[in-house]
């Protein structure tokens, strides 16, 4: 094979690596995906003691044409450990979150936008809000040729619930950052600002951490990493001073 031919060949072989990483880390990417997710919290601000917290996050996003438009279904249901007080800690389900995202495809640019909800599902008040709450997600992801760029938003309002819980009215933004590196690996930044609007409270970590793809068969893609996150900015008590994100996410391309 000429040298020309096998140059080629292998600028082939890495585009199709970087689509490959860059598909594994899209949220927009209409697979059947499965996510497990944990967030380690050693520390909490403004809390007397060394109280820790730590939340693990069950994720799984359907595809679907309902109604003939293309969107991805997504739930969140988490496991978080929360300090009580005086002492001692509590352990059990969160509020479960679902969301339904109506997709807008583009060449270089993908959107995405729609309703999100949250039940009240948790089992103790320290777990969860104890409130019904109803709102919306925007996505906008545009893959590069060196990785992603990309960002989450959400807005979400308790409209029912136990009288005597807080009203809620949180927003959040994710930004999203990978750098493709060679053989599946990647850097990630993908730290999640809260933003309490009816309490005023704020945190803005930063992340920086490292995964890789792993293609397991021609149907089901895994990507695991881990990231460090460092709240850079933060108003009010129970903030993380930092974090360590880990998690392992399954994308199956079935029926394809």
């Amino acid at each position: 094979m000429a040298i020309g031919a096998i140059s080629l060949s292998a600028q082939a072989a890495s585009s199709q690596e970087h689509a490959d990483v860059n598909a594994a880390n899209n949220p927009l990417t209409p697979k059947i995906t499965l996510n497990f997710h944990d967030y380690y919290v050693p520390e909490l601000t403004g809390l007397p003691g060394d109280r820790y917290a730590n939340q693990f996050l069950l994720r799984g996003l359907v595809p679907s044409d309902l109604f003939g438009a293309p969107q991805l279904i997504r739930f969140t249901l988490p496991v978080a450990t929360a300090p009580e007080f005086p002492t001692g800690y509590t352990t059990g389900l969160g509020d479960l979150t679902l969301m339904d995202i109506f997709l807008v495809p583009g060449k270089e640019i993908s959107f995405g936008a729609g309703p999100l909800v949250v039940l009240p599902t948790a089992t103790d008040d320290a777990l969860g809000a104890g409130k019904w709450q109803a709102g919306a997600a925007g996505v906008v992801v545009a893959p590069q040729s060196w990785g992603l760029l990309g960002g989450l938003v959400t807005y979400q309002t308790s409209f029912a619930g136990e009288s005597d819980r807080d009203d809620v009215s949180l927003a959040t933004f994710q930004p999203i950052v990978n750098f493709n590196l060679s053989k599946g690996f990647y850097l990630r930044s993908s730290a999640i600002w809260n933003f309490d609007l009816e309490s005023g409270n704020y945190s803005v970590p930063v992340g920086f951490g490292v995964g890789k793809v792993f293609q397991v068969n021609d149907k089901v893609t895994m990507n695991a990493f881990v990231e460090p996150q460092y709240t850079v900015f933060d108003h009010g008590r129970g903030n993380p001073e930092w974090q360590v994100f880990v998690g392992v996410n399954f994308q199956f391309a079935l029926g394809k």
